[in-house]
């Protein structure tokens, strides 16, 4: 299914490739291409996974393309050459309807992640797409308040394979991989005790205002995408040496990817191999998770409160509590301030009811070390299986140098 759209901005009559598939294997995908030149599909680019040319159009189950097509696909079947129809700007997803989906050597790219994604990735990729059901409506929903594209939900899938908790050996963590620097950029908090880029609802506004604000400057999403991998200020760079003067696009980042590391140059067409297979799981032999997606009751504790007492209080499993909670490292809330806690769904109640019941001083669970002759923090910690960041950040009135005989330390005991 070719069509034209339109739409009440400067990007008047846009034309598309998009695809249609049948269920199943027996899925046929279709490219087009203006008139005079020859669709990427003509190229002879075959997918083993689903038969046809390159995957243009990867999230069918999307509510904004089901409604663009529905609508269009029974009308431009009258009128093949009709370019009346409009979507709104909101129906349009600007990763689908880029023209460097048209480029045969950017389909063999996307081909070749389709294989990795298929083949040496396999044993990993249910275990992606089973976060992604967890967590995946979380990012939809912050995509839709942001104004940005559906299919940016599939960014975190090649990122981090969802796992709020996963890090880089670049020391990248969370969802959207985010390095130290940028998150407290973004306002992150960044500590020992608490890493919010593990949290998956507020890593997700950062990363998407980061996206969002590099999409404004250099107006391509593909061109977006390399920087916040590759870092913006080295796609400044390429552009200024290499297409001084010149509009950045999606199709000037494909024509200068040779400048990128290799990375950042395989980084979008990974991305779009990644759509292709996650919105079309059956298709190549995976299931579709039946996972309940990321829900929860928030409560509010002292500073300073571990998690298992949490878990007691709202009569919910520690590990539960642990799971929708990644960014409190050490399975307790920061000093000196309260703090909002996630526990399972409808168990917040509980939680209001048995909280106070508890005997204050069992609401933490904490030991005291008494500093004996010629420790250090660094002796101290390495007993608790702490660092010394994280002693330091529990007692923020010690100072490392000097420690008394007899001051006392407050450590942390959790469930193992």
């Amino acid at each position: 299914m070719c069509w034209v759209m339109r739409t009440s901005d400067a990007r008047a009559r846009l034309r598309v490739a998009a695809s249609v598939t049948v269920a199943g294997l027996a899925g046929v995908a279709y490219t087009c291409a203006p008139v005079g030149q020859r669709a990427v599909g003509d190229a002879g680019i075959q997918d083993p996974g689903v038969s046809g040319g390159l995957p243009v159009l990867p999230d069918l189950s999307s509510p904004a393309v089901r409604a663009a097509a529905a609508p269009l696909s029974t009308h431009l079947q009258d009128d093949p050459f009709n370019t009346d129809p409009v979507l709104s700007p909101e129906q349009i997803d600007d990763l689908l309807i880029s023209p460097v989906l048209r480029d045969a050597d950017f389909a063999r790219a996307v081909h070749g992640w389709i294989d990795y994604w298929t083949g040496p990735a396999a044993r990993w990729f249910p275990g992606f797409l089973e976060r992604m059901a967890w967590l995946g409506s979380t990012v939809d929903s912050a995509l839709v308040v942001h104004g940005l594209p559906q299919s940016m939900r599939y960014l975190p899938l090649i990122e981090s394979g969802y796992d709020p908790g996963v890090t880089s050996r670049a020391s990248a963590v969370g969802l959207w991989q985010l390095m130290p620097p940028t998150a407290r950029e973004l306002g992150l908090e960044v500590t020992p005790l608490l890493d919010e880029r593990r949290d998956p609802e507020r890593s997700t506004e950062a990363a998407l205002a980061f996206l969002a604000s590099l999409h404004e400057e250099f107006g391509s999403w593909h061109f977006a995408l390399a920087a916040y991998n590759g870092g913006p200020a080295r796609a400044r760079r390429i552009l200024r040496r290499h297409a001084p003067g010149e509009q950045a696009t999606d199709s000037l980042f494909w024509a200068l990817r040779s400048h990128f590391p290799r990375e950042t140059r395989e980084f979008v067409p990974k991305l779009y191999g990644a759509m292709w297979v996650a919105s079309h799981p059956e298709a190549y032999g995976f299931e579709v998770p039946g996972v309940e997606p990321w829900s929860y009751d928030l409560v509010h504790v002292p500073d300073q409160t571990t998690l298992d007492v949490v878990a007691l209080a709202a009569g919910a499993e520690w590990e539960e509590v642990i799971r929708l909670n990644p960014e409190y490292l050490r399975g307790i809330t920061p000093p000196g301030r309260a703090s909002r806690v996630r526990v399972p769904a409808g168990r917040g109640r509980t939680f209001d009811r048995i909280y106070p019941r508890i005997v204050p001083n069992d609401r933490v669970s904490f030991a005291t070390h008494e500093v004996r002759a010629g420790e250090t923090l660094s002796v101290i910690a390495g007993q608790y299986g702490l660092s010394v960041d994280e002693i330091e950040a529990l007692n923020p009135r010690v100072r490392p140098r000097s420690l008394g005989v007899g001051s006392t330390l407050v450590v942390p005991v959790l469930p193992r």
